[in-house]
């Protein structure tokens, strides 16, 4: 088994945490309504075994990173590693698409569909964005249903944190 390190950081809209392992960033949390204590629980939830820690040097500048983008900064994160063992390869496709959007873009599940050469498949892509362990790393927020509704968030908070995200990055849905 892998040894999985994490960390909790404080940033402009609440503790957010990270996990890594040797091959890359293994997860991405956003605030738990009720604070640190949760979130610290819900990272446990999906690693068990992780140990909390100081972030190796690539992972305190995706935490930096981090803390810039939900400051305001339009910032990429197009070269994180990301631990995919065990995530379908249409998830990777997905996910790589999304990757490429930059802060303040949105683009539609059927649009992303088409990225990937799945024509019809947004059916995948939302099961892809609520399935997605890296939020911000894998701008899931950025992804909205067709005519500018916002779609669904599983993060905590739902539909508002994703708004919330998008008004801290100055996007606007159609």
């Amino acid at each position: 088994m892998t040894e999985v390190g994490f960390a909790l950081f404080d940033t402009a809209i609440g503790d957010c945490a990270v996990a890594w392992n040797v091959r890359g960033l293994a997860g991405v949390w956003l605030p738990e309504t009720s604070g640190a204590e949760e979130l610290r629980r819900t990272v446990l939830r999906r690693h068990p075994q992780a140990r909390e820690e100081s972030p190796p040097a690539t992972v305190a500048d995706i935490v930096r990173r981090i803390g810039a983008l939900l400051a305001g900064s339009g910032v990429d994160f197009a070269d994180a590693v990301l631990d995919l063992e065990g995530v379908p390869e249409s998830h990777r496709r997905v996910y790589a698409a999304v990757r490429t959007l930059p802060p303040g873009v949105t683009r539609t599940y059927g649009e992303i569909a088409r990225l990937i050469a799945q024509p019809g498949a947004a059916q995948v892509v939302g099961q892809a964005m609520a399935a997605n362990p890296w939020p911000l790393v894998v701008p899931c927020h950025r992804v909205v249903a067709a005519g500018g509704a916002n779609g669904g968030f599983s993060a905590p908070g739902g539909v508002d944190t994703k708004l919330r995200l998008l008004a801290i990055e100055g996007a606007t849905l159609f």
